[in-house]
């Protein structure tokens, strides 16, 4: 069983930038591919980013392409979402999300493992 524990949300101005982390108990974090999703009230969880387990591989909503730089780091098991530019509408709960697996997917369906999400709010 992975346990997946986000931190690093928060509220912040539009324009501003917020670092998201996640960190894994699995040892085998490097064998796993990792992503962020998120949910506002009231809509459905959506994907924000995705990473192959080296890290070469990354992928993209359209939403945030530009803004948003996911990573992360096997030697610490910690997944990372730098987030700059922020605008109201990323106002979200955010979640990572792991799966073992090679091909980075942008489903929810497609991990079997999630964090409880942290809250980022971006005030209009």
């Amino acid at each position: 069983q992975v346990q997946l524990v986000e931190s690093g949300g928060g509220l912040v101005q539009a324009g501003g930038s917020l670092r998201l982390s996640c960190a894994a108990s699995e040892r085998t974090f490097s064998r796993y591919a990792m992503g962020w999703f998120r949910q506002a009230p009231g809509k459905e969880r959506e994907v924000v980013a995705g990473i192959s387990w080296g890290g070469t591989t990354t992928r993209y909503a359209d939403s945030v392409k530009g803004r948003f730089t996911i990573s992360r780091d096997n030697t610490k098991k910690t997944l990372y979402l730098q987030m700059n530019s922020l605008k109201h509408e990323d106002t979200a709960l955010y979640y990572c999300a792991a799966d073992p697996r090679f091909v980075v997917g942008i489903r929810p369906n497609e991990y079997a493992y999630w964090g409880q999400g942290t809250q980022v709010t971006v005030p209009s």
